[in-house]
């Protein structure tokens, strides 16, 4: 069991305990105290040492696992003397263990060792006008207000969804899992029904397929399946390997067709569950969250597997019909 000591135990506690005498009452907590605790308890992340199988682990490591940033950029802020270990600098490849205590300019993680816990993972129902981002300048509703109340550990994000689209967001409190699904390399699958207004012609078709050419690069759909439609608005399912920001709308806007509603229903392995209504959670259980854990260390050790929509979750898509239109599979 880790034991603090005066030279890691937060500053705002030495102090208390120096001023306080034997006998004395506790002196009462002002405003600024309780907005500072507030703080603290919001920047404070634990990491579990199951994540790294218990032993010791390179300190760049646990802080990408922690969801602070990438490994490359962890190892920035230690040459920089950001970083700080019990108290004292952290050097680069330096190893951190259970009960060590890291300092990241105002957060705190802690290592911990829980090596027989699971991560936990929810699916959240996200429905338009909320924001994935625990801060925003203009107030607008957060997702992360809708979550459970975490006193441990931090909810993070596994990928995001912008302000007008809706649907399926999965949160866990492994930084490994988090970083594994949402790596640009591994190209994990995003499933989107979409609503266009206009119909898709043949040739549109097979440029989303091809590949259209955005500001930012080119990008194409692995899948383009017509889902019907009234009037002048259209549903079309289709599939990529990426999360650019606003792609889905981007790549339909380059072939002459405005999106008008757009939804996530499925994220790798993960779909919609049924009847889960909007600005609602489900936590996954014990099953379902290694099943998740050992189809994410496959994207690691090996090419994308593509596994069926509803293996964990109840899929919203329905079976193929005739006219799907799927792009034939790439050489990898």
């Amino acid at each position: 069991m880790h034991v603090p000591t005066r030279s890691n135990m937060p500053e705002s506690t030495r102090a208390s305990r120096q001023r306080r005498k034997p006998g004395a009452t506790r002196p009462e907590r002002t405003p600024r105290d309780l907005r500072v605790r507030a703080r603290e308890a919001e920047d404070a992340i634990t990491v579990s040492a199951a994540e790294a199988h218990g032993g010791p682990q390179k300190i760049h490591k646990v802080l990408a696992q922690a969801g602070l940033g990438s490994r490359r950029a962890m190892e920035e802020l230690i040459r920089a003397g950001k970083v700080k270990v019990n108290g004292a600098l952290a050097q680069v490849g330096m190893r951190v263990q259970a009960g060590d205590l890291i300092r990241v300019g105002r957060r705190q993680v802690t290592v911990r060792d829980d090596s027989d816990k699971l991560p936990r993972v929810i699916v959240y129902h996200k429905p338009e006008g909320e924001i994935v981002s625990h801060d925003d300048p203009q107030g607008r509703p957060s997702v992360f207000a809708k979550l459970p109340p975490m006193r441990r550990a931090k909810w993070l994000a596994i990928g995001r969804l912008d302000y007008n689209t809706s649907g399926l967001l999965i949160f866990t409190t492994s930084g490994e899992l988090a970083n594994r699904l949402m790596h640009p390399r591994y190209e994990v699958e995003r499933e989107y029904a979409v609503r266009v207004i206009g119909k898709l012609g043949d040739e549109a078709v097979r440029q989303l397929l091809k590949g259209v050419r955005l500001e930012d690069g080119q990008a194409r759909f692995e899948e383009v399946e017509e889902r019907g439609g009234r009037g002048v608005n259209h549903w079309y399912r289709v599939v990529l390997r990426e999360g650019r920001n606003r792609i889905v709308r981007r790549m339909f806007d380059a072939v002459g067709h405005k999106v008008s509603r757009l939804m996530r229903v499925r994220f790798g392995l993960v779909s919609m569950p049924f009847g889960l209504r909007r600005g609602t959670w489900r936590e996954l259980d014990a099953g379902q969250t290694q099943r998740i854990l050992a189809w994410s260390a496959t994207l690691v050790g090996g090419p994308t597997v593509t596994l069926p929509a509803a293996s964990v979750g109840a899929a919203r898509a329905k079976p193929g019909r005739p006219d799907r239109i799927r792009r034939p599979s790439r050489a990898r």
